[in-house]
């Protein structure tokens, strides 16, 4: 009777190490797969929102070849949006230079004007030589901020001004990154270069203005 409750008594020790070692291990488990996930969590990456990028328009078409390269359906739709961007802020940018009220303003102006003037160039011809049909008149919102601004006078026009070419360059920047990033066509990804530089300079310049509410600006692109 007494030999089995003195076994009993010396096998607690090799329970508990094993009891303890399976805890252990756990443990490592547990510690591995959180440091395996916190660079996902730290970066957004499992999030929708962080992978759904900027808003663009898909054709349908698909992607195809050309001699410079894979051509997608967003390489397309950023070669139209930066022929439509030219067609609202050229005229925009027109208004600014004749009734801008301060000097940035009318700079911005002419930083607009110049600057459409040399992407529109570089566009059509890209267009071209890509087989792209390009747009012949703006979109209904564009024509809506031209009413607005022209619709404006004074210090309300330097300020609609302002706002509505610092909003429509913060959507149109968001796009020309991602084409940059993904573009497999060495034909667009070098107008994405150029466009991303007249693009920030736009936005400088506007902002320069000091006349920008970034408070009504969206958080969303």
């Amino acid at each position: 009777m007494r030999r089995p409750l003195m076994q009993s008594v010396f096998n607690r020790p090799q329970v508990s190490s094993r009891v303890l070692g399976t805890a252990l291990m756990v443990g490592a488990l547990v510690a591995t797969l959180a440091a395996l996930l916190l660079p996902v969590q730290l970066f957004g990456a499992s999030t929708p929102a962080a992978a759904a990028g900027p808003k663009w328009d898909n054709d349908g078409g698909g992607t195809v070849n050309t001699p410079s390269g894979p051509l997608s359906a967003l390489d397309r739709d950023f070669v139209r949006k930066v022929r439509l961007a030219g067609m609202w802020e050229q005229p925009a940018g027109r208004m600014a230079v004749e009734r801008g009220t301060t000097t940035a303003v009318r700079t911005a102006g002419m930083h607009l004007i110049h600057g459409h003037a040399e992407l529109n160039q570089l566009d059509i011809a890209d267009a071209r030589q890509l087989g792209i049909t390009l747009p012949t008149t703006p979109t209904v919102q564009q024509q809506g901020w031209l009413h607005q601004i022209q619709g404006a006078h004074g210090a309300q026009f330097d300020r609609t001004f302002a706002q509505l070419v610092r909003f429509s360059h913060g959507k149109v920047f968001a796009l020309i990154a991602a084409v940059r990033d993904r573009t497999e066509n060495s034909v667009v990804r070098a107008l994405a270069t150029r466009a991303n530089a007249v693009v920030l300079d736009h936005i400088t310049v506007v902002e320069n203005t000091g006349l920008v509410d970034f408070h009504a600006l969206p958080t969303t692109k």
